[in-house]
């Protein structure tokens, strides 16, 4: 069994919150990413639209939290549930590239 868990996604900075520190202190910051492309599916040209929470901790966490909304970036990292009691997926940033 693959336990691959990678994401790499192109976007816009739609939302950005405030830089702030877990209880153990580490810089962290929550964003949404929106990304707009077209994709072949079953041979036919599909529009793609979709946004994805995301967050960054320490230093990507202080880089982004500089950021303007708007910023056009790649975001890699994995998926991993918001919370114990929320399942809904987040991208768990560990690299990003500005466009």
């Amino acid at each position: 069994m693959r336990d691959a868990n990678r994401l790499e996604i192109t976007g816009t900075v739609s939302e950005l919150k405030a830089l702030r520190h877990t209880p153990a202190g580490i810089p962290v910051v929550e964003f949404r990413l929106r990304h707009e492309s077209e994709r072949i599916e079953a041979g036919a040209t599909r529009r793609v639209q979709a946004e994805i929470e995301a967050v960054a901790f320490e230093t990507l966490a202080r880089l982004v939290a500089k950021m303007e909304p708007g910023r056009v970036l790649t975001a890699e990292g994995f998926l991993a549930a918001k919370s114990r009691r929320s399942k809904r997926p987040v991208l768990h940033v560990t690299h990003i590239e500005f466009a």
